[in-house]
């Protein structure tokens, strides 16, 4: 029996698709979303003002402290999860926490904030989700470390459950500021 060429080629598409799915599965967190930002310079901050809260920009990103960027809505359900530990990290740590309403609506927006306590040092909307485009957010809430010469640490996607906080943030945290 001949072998033609083209007989071949499912196979080997097959074996080449499993290698790619085997080699992304031995990442340390398989489920961990990667992004393109770690190491460089944060994006450009495009907030606008949320009520009268205080806005932050991106010199706020480059001035010498190590500080998170979440990114939340008063629709998302994980973030009600996550924000009891962010008001910890805030009120408890001291560590600033900078938040991006990701196209919400103000009222609600503020409702959220009012309920379970404001964590940010400062706020800004993105109603537009363009900010949320330029720093690669897959959804809400996701939450970036920045150094304090605002490069980008670490992208978490999901919420800051305890797990995550000890096992993703803190360390991501020690690294911003030098250790490790």
């Amino acid at each position: 029996m001949k072998v033609k060429p083209l007989m071949l080629l499912p196979p080997v598409l097959f074996a080449g698709l499993a290698a790619l799915f085997y080699l992304g599965m031995q990442r340390e967190d398989p489920d961990q979303l990667p992004t393109a930002l770690a190491g460089k310079p944060a994006p450009a901050v495009e907030v606008t003002p949320l009520a009268d809260l205080p806005v932050f920009d991106d010199a706020t990103l480059r001035d010498g402290e190590v500080k998170l960027v979440n990114f939340w809505a008063s629709w998302c359900a994980p973030c009600r999860v996550e924000h009891p530990n962010l008001v910890q990290l805030s009120e408890g740590e001291g560590l600033p926490i900078y938040g991006v309403n990701y196209k919400d609506k103000p009222d609600a927006a503020m409702g959220f904030l009012d309920e379970l306590g404001d964590p940010y040092a400062a706020i800004g909307a993105d109603a537009s989700g363009r900010m949320g485009l330029n720093w690669g957010l897959y959804g809400v809430p996701e939450t970036f470390v920045i150094d304090g010469e605002g490069r980008v640490i670490e992208r978490f996607a999901g919420p800051i459950t305890e797990r995550a906080l000890e096992t993703t943030i803190r360390p991501a945290l020690v690294r911003a500021a030098g250790g490790e």
